[in-house]
């Protein structure tokens, strides 16, 4: 669907007359993550799952004529939303995809009807040692931060993104990472990943509004975390509890991308929850 001028790719299942369930990915991956979870969650669920602008299938205008920042992407997506006619939503919100998710909530939080968080924060002790390389590019954006950040975006951090913490290797496919490098290989992706994570330092000054929204609405909140999670901390985990009266917690042996093992674990959480929030 072209949105703004671009093609934003999606992946869609499900009856459109049943409740929208909105699968935002994570950094450095795309709608290709969910490829396991949406067809158990197709016969109770209308899913969307897209790319964002610079990810997997949609388009990547470079940083010269498209501003990278997670307000624009939210725009985006929430534009998309319009146009595919869906006016209320729960939105399942992996890393890159709390940010623009709670964006989402705090413009139109009439919209939400609920949140599953995958290994996505909303405070600073959430950020686990990774955002070290980021702390440092906020400070101070000189090529010595930049190049240290581009480490981020090599074969060997996507991989150790996939693999640290696992818990089933055998149930762990090179199809994820590789897929995921292929697209930030591609020529001017690097920039647009150092431009968002330069950007990612207004989502720490968003934090504050986010968990206001959270106390406020009080949405129904399931937390599906990867314990074993090296890029987001547990106390990241736990806190929602902090802000959402009756939010649900649950800890799954894994890792940042704890879906790739627990997918059938992670469907049957979210059936089980809505189910009882809203006969779902």
């Amino acid at each position: 669907m072209v949105v703004d001028g671009l093609s934003i790719f999606y992946r869609e299942a499900g009856n459109p007359k049943n409740p929208a369930l909105i699968l935002l990915h994570g950094f450095p991956s795309s709608s290709y993550m969910f490829r396991d979870l949406i067809p158990l969650l197709a016969d109770k669920y209308y899913v969307i799952a897209p790319d964002y602008p610079g990810y997997g299938n949609s388009s990547m205008p470079a940083v010269d004529s498209f501003s990278y920042t997670f307000e624009n992407i939210s725009l985006v997506i929430e534009r998309l939303l319009y146009n595919l006619r869906i006016p209320r939503y729960i939105l399942y919100c992996h890393d890159y995809g709390g940010p623009i998710g709670f964006r989402l909530a705090v413009r139109h939080p009439q919209r939400i009807l609920g949140f599953v968080i995958q290994n996505a924060v909303v405070n600073v002790e959430g950020l686990g040692q990774p955002f070290d390389l980021f702390k440092a590019l906020w400070a101070d954006p000189s090529l010595e931060n930049k190049a240290a950040f581009a480490s981020l975006v090599t074969p060997t951090f996507t991989q150790k993104q996939y693999l640290t913490g696992i818990c089933h290797p055998y149930l762990i496919s090179p199809d994820g990472y590789s897929m995921d490098q292929y697209f930030l290989d591609r020529p001017g992706n690097s920039e647009i990943q150092l431009a968002l994570g330069y950007d990612y330092r207004m989502n720490v000054t968003q934090y504050p509004r986010w968990q206001h929204y959270l106390q406020t609405f009080q949405p129904p909140t399931l937390v599906a975390w990867g314990k074993n999670d090296f890029i987001f901390t547990l106390n990241g985990a736990y806190s929602f509890k902090r802000y959402v009266q009756d939010a649900e917690i649950h800890m799954l042996c894994g890792g940042h991308f704890v879906l790739e093992e627990a997918h059938y674990a992670i469907a049957d959480l979210i059936k089980g929850f809505f189910g009882r929030k809203y006969g779902i």
